[in-house]
């Protein structure tokens, strides 16, 4: 490894798809970048599929195992009995710094685990988490209308430090990913006042009010969240989880409800009809996949969970956006921000 190369360890056995779309993704990342991948996983299956898929063989790397954890594994018995499993060996390749990141598109909770095992968290940080990106009505104007949610189920309960700390993960992420100088950060909160919410998330919010880096709005409650009144929403691990999930089936009732307008109404077909030049672009703007996934935060090397369904187009672009967040020095820069934030004593100022 060069000084100068970027290299991304992805589990080529992980996910809906896998491996013929994940390696078809790290394919056409080859394609159009100078990243290095290094595929883990079936060196059988992998041959296969390469040999029938353009890329550039000299960006690619293959590192052999049998081993692979489904979405039925229970994650951390998986860990245990699969050791050579492809995401626990991908995991291990960033942790022993043969590669910069991180992509798995498998089981979430044996991916949290094996990347806990392997890769040392950022100095102050307790809690990792993951953050997703969710379409809004973009109520800032921003050139995209994704916002940035966290945690979305890398923990159930938080500290107050650690919602602190999530804060900070997240508005450097956006900054960087999102390109956006100073972005608004709220806290899901059940009121906007800042006494709701019990003692925990009235402390939460006491100090973020006070952190000069952090451009705090508030709290926002539920109804608000899609809105796009913030650029990062806090939250602790089982309400993130619950609110995405939320917003992934309001989006599949809506795909249903479309299907069923169109199939049984002729006034409605018609409807549809002439709505669906407008469809098609709505859902190219609101395309998760283009940013390949949910990078899981607070570790000191990029890890990206890219969705379960990811075919190769989302492959591709976490793999870009993992190589991107390197070359940004994305997680020496929450170390930075976590360190200055510790050396300042706030949860025993507030009280």
């Amino acid at each position: 490894m060069t000084s100068s190369e970027v290299v991304i360890a992805v589990d080529a056995m992980g996910g809906d798809h896998a491996p013929d779309e994940i390696v078809a993704g790290v394919a056409q990342a080859t394609l159009e970048s100078l990243t290095k991948v290094i595929l883990v996983g079936d060196r059988n299956r992998i041959d296969e599929i390469l040999l029938k898929t353009e890329h550039r063989s000299d960006q690619i790397e293959i590192v052999h195992t049998s081993e692979m954890i489904t979405n039925e594994d229970v994650p951390k018995m998986a860990i245990s009995q699969k050791p050579k499993a492809s995401m626990v060996l991908a995991a291990k390749l960033c942790g022993e710094g043969k590669a910069h990141g991180l992509v798995s598109a498998g089981n979430t909770g044996a991916y949290v685990l094996a990347a806990a095992k392997h890769i040392p968290r950022i100095v102050g940080v307790r809690k990792t988490a993951i953050a997703t990106v969710y379409p809004t009505q973009n109520a800032q104007k921003r050139k995209d209308h994704f916002a940035l949610l966290l945690d979305i189920g890398a923990n159930i309960h938080c500290g107050v430090e650690d919602m602190v700390q999530f804060a900070l993960m997240g508005k450097l992420y956006a900054s960087d990913i999102k390109g956006i100088p100073e972005p608004t950060v709220a806290l899901l909160n059940m009121g906007k006042e800042s006494h709701k919410g019990g003692e925990m998330l009235v402390r939460v919010y006491e100090i973020l009010k006070k952190l000069p880096s952090v451009n705090f709005i508030g709290n926002i409650e539920g109804n608000d969240v899609m809105k796009g009144l913030a650029d990062v929403v806090i939250t602790e691990g089982y309400v993130g989880n619950i609110a995405m999930k939320l917003m992934e089936g309001m989006a599949e009732t809506m795909a249903h409800l479309g299907k069923y307008a169109y199939k049984h109404r002729f006034v409605w077909m018609l409807g549809m009809m002439a709505l669906s030049s407008g469809i098609k672009e709505l859902k190219a703007v609101t395309d998760y996949s283009e940013y390949g996934g949910a990078p899981l935060l607070g570790f000191q090397k990029i890890v990206i969970k890219a969705h379960g369904r990811s075919k190769a187009k989302a492959i591709t672009n976490a793999v870009k956006v993992a190589a991107k967040s390197y070359r940004d020095h994305v997680c020496e820069k929450i170390a930075s921000e976590i360190a200055q934030f510790e050396s300042h004593d706030y949860i025993d100022e507030i009280g």
